[in-house]
């Protein structure tokens, strides 16, 4: 029973819903250079851009600042075609945000591969006491202790640079050599956040163990469609809930399943991971008809939905300008027409930290490579009900990243002090108070409920 694969397909068909709706996309700086098949990373206010099919040069976009800084180059013998780039996700580590160093994983691209890290320090960290003029003597301390240890990296010489990717005993690692990783997709997952899920084509999907460093499971997508330039990405429920489950791991019996979603032209599939058993289980989705054709659109996943944008057809020669919307949760379409300022593809999409603006990034219109970068509200692409869930997973991403004692403390307050008591406090007293609005006080409570609910039920 170890290695089954099984394939379902969906109860429903998704239904389609054509909306015209007058999105504004405001235009920011433009980019250094006309950049199309970029990857680009969050790292709290910045964007960090890695290269393209043209460009082998990586920069970080400040999103409070509306400025650019070089950050470095891939080596002068990497290719980039297609290539791919995540973020490794240190498991010992509750909170991402106070993270000032974070680790880029490179791979793939045409048939030279390469297999790169980097550790990125922010390169903003020399301006920082330039971003707040009233800040506490707290926050001074904190950003003098960055400003440290960016000049500590910077002794080292082992920052902001791509370096080859090694083992344990420092030996290269090339992920995926005898494959074609020409747009291939990845994602980060697993109990501990250390599998590597990689689709690519013809229609393949493979998993790496990053501690092992070695490829622990190959399996075949149940699609005709050739897979790359796709979209791939992780079903946001369990980014949230999952989380909160992994605090009572000790008392966990059940399965560890990691779900994904995956959309490229006619295919549309839901993919659940069972890391018990090293099994892949694939669930046939709608397509609607209108995005059916396309490829190489640009997308980003929030909460319960997939918002693309641009994209183009398999010739090329006739590409998008419209943005569409699937919900996970009912399983439905939205298109969104003409929306976009001009036809794109090849573009980048990105959420920012707070997760109220999608930013746009390059790519191709028709005829030449774009420089552009423009953003637009997460609100003016979802519906209500979208937005409250939004807010919801918000705060429960907020909720995951506390620390046991701070939880501890905050349990306690919300279970011994009335509502208005416990709002006054989170309002006035405790140390987040400048993150928390009194708007903020209900999907505080329903993220610390789940969680209670969750320890009563892993407890009986």
């Amino acid at each position: 029973m170890g290695n089954q694969t099984t394939t379902q397909n969906s109860p429903e068909t998704g239904a389609e819903r054509t909306q015209q709706i007058n999105t504004h996309f405001q235009t920011l700086r433009e980019l250094p250079t006309p950049l199309k098949q970029s990857q680009c990373v969050l790292h709290k206010h910045e964007l960090l851009i890695c290269g393209s099919s043209d460009q082998r040069a990586c920069y970080s976009y400040h999103t409070l600042k509306n400025e650019y800084k070089f950050i470095c180059e891939y080596p002068s013998d990497v290719e980039l075609w297609g290539h791919c780039v995540v973020k490794l996700v240190d498991s010992n580590s509750n909170n991402d945000k106070d993270n000032n160093q974070i680790t880029l994983l490179s791979f793939g691209g045409n048939e030279y591969k390469h297999t790169m890290v980097m550790r990125y320090v922010s390169v903003w960290s020399d301006d920082n006491n330039n971003d707040d003029e009233n800040q506490n003597e707290m926050n001074k301390s904190k950003k003098f202790n960055q400003l440290n240890e960016f000049n500590q990296f910077n002794k080292s010489n082992n920052y902001n640079k791509w370096l080859p990717f090694t083992d344990n005993h420092n030996h290269p690692v090339i992920i995926g050599r005898d494959d074609d990783y020409i747009g291939a997709r990845a994602l980060i997952g697993g109990i501990n956040n250390h599998l590597l899920f990689i689709t690519y084509r013809d229609n393949n999907i493979s998993l790496f163990d990053l501690n092992t460093f070695q490829f622990i499971k190959h399996d075949t997508l149940p699609t005709n469609n050739d897979i790359w330039f796709h979209c791939f990405v992780s079903k946001s429920e369990n980014g949230q809930v999952q989380e909160m489950m992994k605090t009572n791991q000790k008392n966990q019996q059940n399965q560890q399943n990691y779900q994904m979603l995956l959309f490229k032209e006619k295919t549309g599939l839901s993919i659940e991971y069972d890391e018990d058993n090293n099994t892949f289980q694939f669930c046939q989705l709608p397509v609607c008809d209108d995005i059916a054709p396309f490829y190489k659109y640009a997308y980003v996943c929030i909460n319960d939905v997939i918002l693309f944008f641009g994209g183009c057809n398999w010739n090329g020669n006739v590409v998008s300008k419209s943005v569409h919307k699937y919900s996970i949760r009912e399983n439905k379409w939205t298109i969104f027409q003409n929306t976009l300022s001009s036809p794109l593809k090849y573009c980048v999409a990105i959420l920012s930290e707070d997760n109220a603006y999608v930013h746009i990034i390059g790519g191709e219109d028709v005829e030449q490579d774009m420089s552009t970068h423009m953003k637009t509200e997460v609100s003016e692409l979802l519906s209500e009900e979208e937005m409250i869930n939004k807010k919801n997973k918000k705060w429960m991403k907020w909720w995951n990243q506390r620390e046991r004692k701070d939880k501890t403390e905050i349990i306690q307050k919300f279970k011994t002090r009335s509502n208005e008591q416990f709002k006054l406090w989170l309002l006035n007293e405790c140390k987040w108070k400048n993150e928390i609005t009194k708007d903020d006080i209900a999907y505080i409570r329903f993220s610390i409920d789940v969680f209670l609910g969750l320890v009563t039920f892993f407890l009986t």
